[in-house]
């Protein structure tokens, strides 16, 4: 296990610390939470290519630890009525189809090389930008300005992201003429 590993596994073990404080009424720690767990997203990658320590394990944990800091907010505040239903349920169906889209095609034994596409990013960094302006909002009332225009963008690019990555997975498929 190098540091860049223990990073992100330590981002996965934050998670449960922000949904006790989200639950619990504490904002303000749930926001220090999701903010070092923010950092320690930059914090891993950058110590993965400074040092040399990209490995096969990181490449599956770092997304897999992103999925599962986004889907556990936008669900919790959901549930706790601090974002909209809706937009919880568009954020979690987008990836549970990519998830299920990967799944079978590994089963149709079709080669699967899970790297981002620019769309995706940026659809990932407008979902970690919403929740950290709810999350930070009453603390820097300037961040409640961008909540309309943050949940719109974070839909739209969510919507757009997964057609990509549905058209993506059809095409390796083989489209129509695919099994």
């Amino acid at each position: 296990m190098n540091v860049a590993n223990a990073i992100t596994l330590l981002r996965i073990l934050l998670i449960p610390l922000l949904v006790i404080f989200l639950i619990g009424g504490e904002p303000r720690f749930a926001f220090l939470v999701f903010v070092a767990a923010g950092i320690s997203d930059g914090l891993d990658g950058f110590v993965a290519r400074f040092f040399g320590q990209k490995t096969r394990l990181g490449a599956y944990l770092d997304p897999i630890a992103d999925k599962l800091l986004l889907i556990t907010s936008y669900i919790t505040m959901a549930v706790i009525n601090d974002l909209p239903a809706w937009l919880a349920v568009l954020v979690v169906s987008r990836d549970i189809i990519i998830l299920a889209g990967v799944t079978i095609l590994i089963i149709l034994d079709r080669p699967v090389e899970i790297r981002p596409s620019y769309l995706s990013k940026f659809t990932t960094c407008a979902q970690l930008a919403l929740i950290g302006v709810y999350l930070g909002r009453q603390y820097l009332a300037f961040l409640a300005d961008f909540e309309l225009p943050l949940i719109l963008i974070t839909a739209v690019f969510t919507v757009l992201s997964g057609f990509h990555y549905i058209g993506i997975g059809w095409r390796l498929m083989g489209g129509p003429e695919g099994e």
